[in-house]
């Protein structure tokens, strides 16, 4: 076979016409680029109203509806008021209508967006000296974020516009999450611009998977004292489940009866309706609005019972009205959360584009990945100058909004219109709501992520290492933190693909008989070997890492270590010579002389050939090509051939760059071969 003749391509040229290119002005490209950043201008237009309208608005309702008593449990989460979970939820429909490729993903609030943002806000609201443990919060009273009038042990100053102005608890922990909001929204802009999506494949399915799990065990963990009444210390840091645990049990005769009662109620209503949404899903034309139903239940019984004032039950308060004048996020605030930022946008982008592809693939159509990048970084960066935090697209809302007839984004118009009227109209209404009915919303929202045990047998059962991943991300961000579970996580994901390439598998093959194809001696049987000749399986690329092993792999299967044996014969031809010399000397020397010299015989081979199956060698570096030369020498000494089959281009070419065939590759012919049988042939 001949290799086709590879056309040179002046990069110089090539990158100069590529800067042309994008530098250039025209009004086609930029309106493709304005089509681009904005899809909604594309797809709009062609629009189908007959065929789309009704399955978007009942999607839309639908999700509207489920956003709303979402919204407001994930505020306990990230430690604000629920007016700024619902403005979260408002803006990021809106905003990925506008950017977004995909149809059907769902971005809003994310339970483990909103427990990352938490953490921080609970980290820097105690080393600022605040109370996390005061339960009351006032009202946002004249609806100004920045009011120096909130009764709280601590006021903070924050630089704003170049003024001082005093903060109390509310406001400075609204100021760290868009401050944290705003870095991992320009961290994925500039991901997008620099085309780092690739960064999202590092992240395998079983490292989220184990991730999502392990973060939900924490999520549960935060939600119990709401669930009981009981007031704890909010633990931040590593170990905070642990030590959450141990506070809980502590505390655990301080509980609240009404809240227990009503706790148990409304997980016994919400696992209940949730079940039988999942048997009957077939036949229901959109899911049971439980949480919705369970919300006004529990407001109206809770006001009317008067459950605050007579059992000291925990509500939500006081949710003003309307929308809050914007603000500029906190550049001194940024700075001490920049860090915190790169998990957050990283995860939140991950997820996105997961969700997409998946909805996408269903759905016959496709997305762009660094499109997608630029609609989370500014469903990120516009919020957070309208007290907003950090989004992302969720699974159960995504599957939900597929199950009810979406078509497009329109869907995401609707639920933000129904996010609107709540905020406009609705809001007040929701003062007398138990914090402990947010907290089983939370808790049951939580079945999916931990349903992932039940499949721990069959994931180990499909992949051993793809489990140890699982269970050692889970077990760090449940144990230790969130942010050193995703490390571990990606860290020990990337150990396990270095040692799997770096002790790969490796074996002799025989011949299937009266075949030309040849296999592992090991995994099968009626196999025949090959006369003189011995053929060794190699599969992983072969570099400066596995080299050794490589090596050691052969000696071992092939029974001949070449150094070995060449030592062995210098020695055996050195000692032949003495005795020649010292004749006269053998009867004194007597036995030990000739036991000496039998040690050193040399062995006797029973092959001349070895073929060297490449089909698995994806690539060779300078290592790999220095140990094939190595051992082409080493045996050629022993009179034993080393002949190359099924290599593909790119370990041609560097096997060629390396000198392996000699000056003007003139052997290429007699050591490199196109199969297996080919080589062996030769050979014999």
């Amino acid at each position: 076979m001949e290799r086709k003749t590879q056309v040179k391509i002046n990069r110089k040229k090539l990158m100069l016409a590529k800067l042309r290119k994008s530098c250039s002005c025209t009004p086609g490209k930029l309106k493709n680029i304005i089509m681009g950043f904005f899809p909604v201008l594309q797809w709009l237009p062609k629009y189908r109203c007959k065929e789309y309208i009704w399955g978007d608005i009942m999607s839309g309702l639908v999700i509207g509806i489920i956003l709303v008593p979402q919204a407001i449990a994930y505020s306990l989460l990230a430690g604000l008021k629920p007016i700024y979970s619902l403005y979260t939820s408002f803006f990021a429909n809106i905003i990925y209508f506008l950017m977004g490729t995909s149809r059907h993903v769902s971005v809003g609030i994310f339970s483990l967006i909103s427990l990352m943002v938490g953490q921080v806000v609970d980290r820097e609201l105690l080393l600022a000296g605040f109370d996390l443990n005061d339960d009351a919060l006032p009202g946002l009273g004249d609806g100004s974020l920045w009011n120096n009038s909130q009764p709280n042990t601590t006021a903070f100053n924050l630089t704003i516009g170049g003024a001082s102005v005093e903060c109390g608890k509310e406001c400075y922990a609204i100021g760290i999450a868009t401050a944290l909001t705003f870095v991992a929204g320009v961290y994925q802009v500039l991901m997008g611009i620099f085309r780092l999506g690739f960064v999202s494949m590092y992240l395998s399915e079983s490292m989220l998977d184990g991730f999502a799990t392990g973060a939900s065990l924490t999520i549960l963990t935060a939600q119990v004292k709401y669930l009981i009444g009981i007031k704890i210390p909010r633990s931040q840091g590593h170990g905070m489940l642990v030590i959450t645990w141990i506070n809980i049990f502590q505390n655990i005769s301080q509980a609240n009866l009404c809240d227990v009662i009503t706790s148990a109620i409304c997980i016994v209503v919400l696992v209940t309706a949730k079940e039988l949404g999942d048997r009957y899903k077939h036949k229901l034309k959109f899911p049971l609005p439980t949480e919705l139903v369970v919300i006004v239940v529990a407001t109206l019984v809770s006001h009317y019972g008067n459950l605050n004032e007579l059992y000291a039950s925990s509500v939500s308060g006081a949710i003003p009205t309307g929308f809050i004048p914007p603000k500029v996020p906190c550049f001194d605030l940024m700075l001490r959360v920049a860090v915190d930022a790169l998990p957050l946008a990283i995860i939140s982008f991950a997820f996105t584009v997961s969700l997409s592809e998946m909805c996408a693939k269903k759905y016959a159509y496709t997305i762009r990945a660094n499109q997608e990048m630029f609609a989370v970084g500014f469903c990120n960066i516009i919020p957070s100058f309208f007290h907003s935090f950090a989004t992302s697209a969720a699974l159960a809302k995504t599957l939900v909004k597929t199950s009810t007839g979406c078509q497009t984004q329109v869907s995401g118009v609707i639920s933000a219109m129904v996010v609107l009227m709540v905020l406009l109209f609705l809001a007040p209404l929701f003062y007398s709501l138990q914090k402990c009915v947010l907290a089983c919303i939370i808790i049951v929202s939580l079945r999916g992520a931990l349903r992932k045990f039940r499949d721990v047998p069959a994931r180990y059962h499909v992949n051993k290492v793809d489990t140890l991943v699982w269970v050692i991300t889970m077990s760090a961000s449940a144990l230790v933190s969130t942010e050193i579970g995703l490390l571990v996580g990606i860290i020990f994901s990337m150990l396990c693909i270095i040692v799997r390439t770096q002790q790969p598998r490796t074996a002799l093959l025989g011949q299937i008989q009266n075949t030309n194809f040849y296999e592992d001696d090991l995994e099968y049987k009626n196999l025949s070997s090959v006369p003189k000749v011995k053929i060794f399986r190699f599969e992983a690329p072969l570099y400066y890492a596995n080299r050794n092993y490589f090596l050691k792999s052969l000696y071992r299967l092939t029974d001949l270590d070449p150094n070995l044996e060449a030592a062995r014969r210098k020695k055996y031809e050195k000692k032949e010579q003495q005795q020649l010399k010292k004749e006269d000397q053998t009867a004194a020397n007597g036995l030990g002389m000739e036991e000496t010299i039998m040690q050193l015989v040399p062995k006797q081979i029973d092959f001349q050939a070895i073929v060297v199956d490449c089909s698995s060698i994806s690539f060779l570096d300078t290592t790999g090509v220095n140990t094939l030369k190595e051992i082409l020498k080493d045996y050629k000494e022993l009179n034993v051939s080393v002949l190359l089959a099924c290599c593909n281009p790119s370990v041609i070419d560097s096997l060629k760059r390396g000198g392996y065939f000699g000056k003007d590759f003139g052997n290429m012919q007699e050591l490199l071969f196109y199969s297996i049988h080919n080589a062996v042939q030769f050979a014999k």
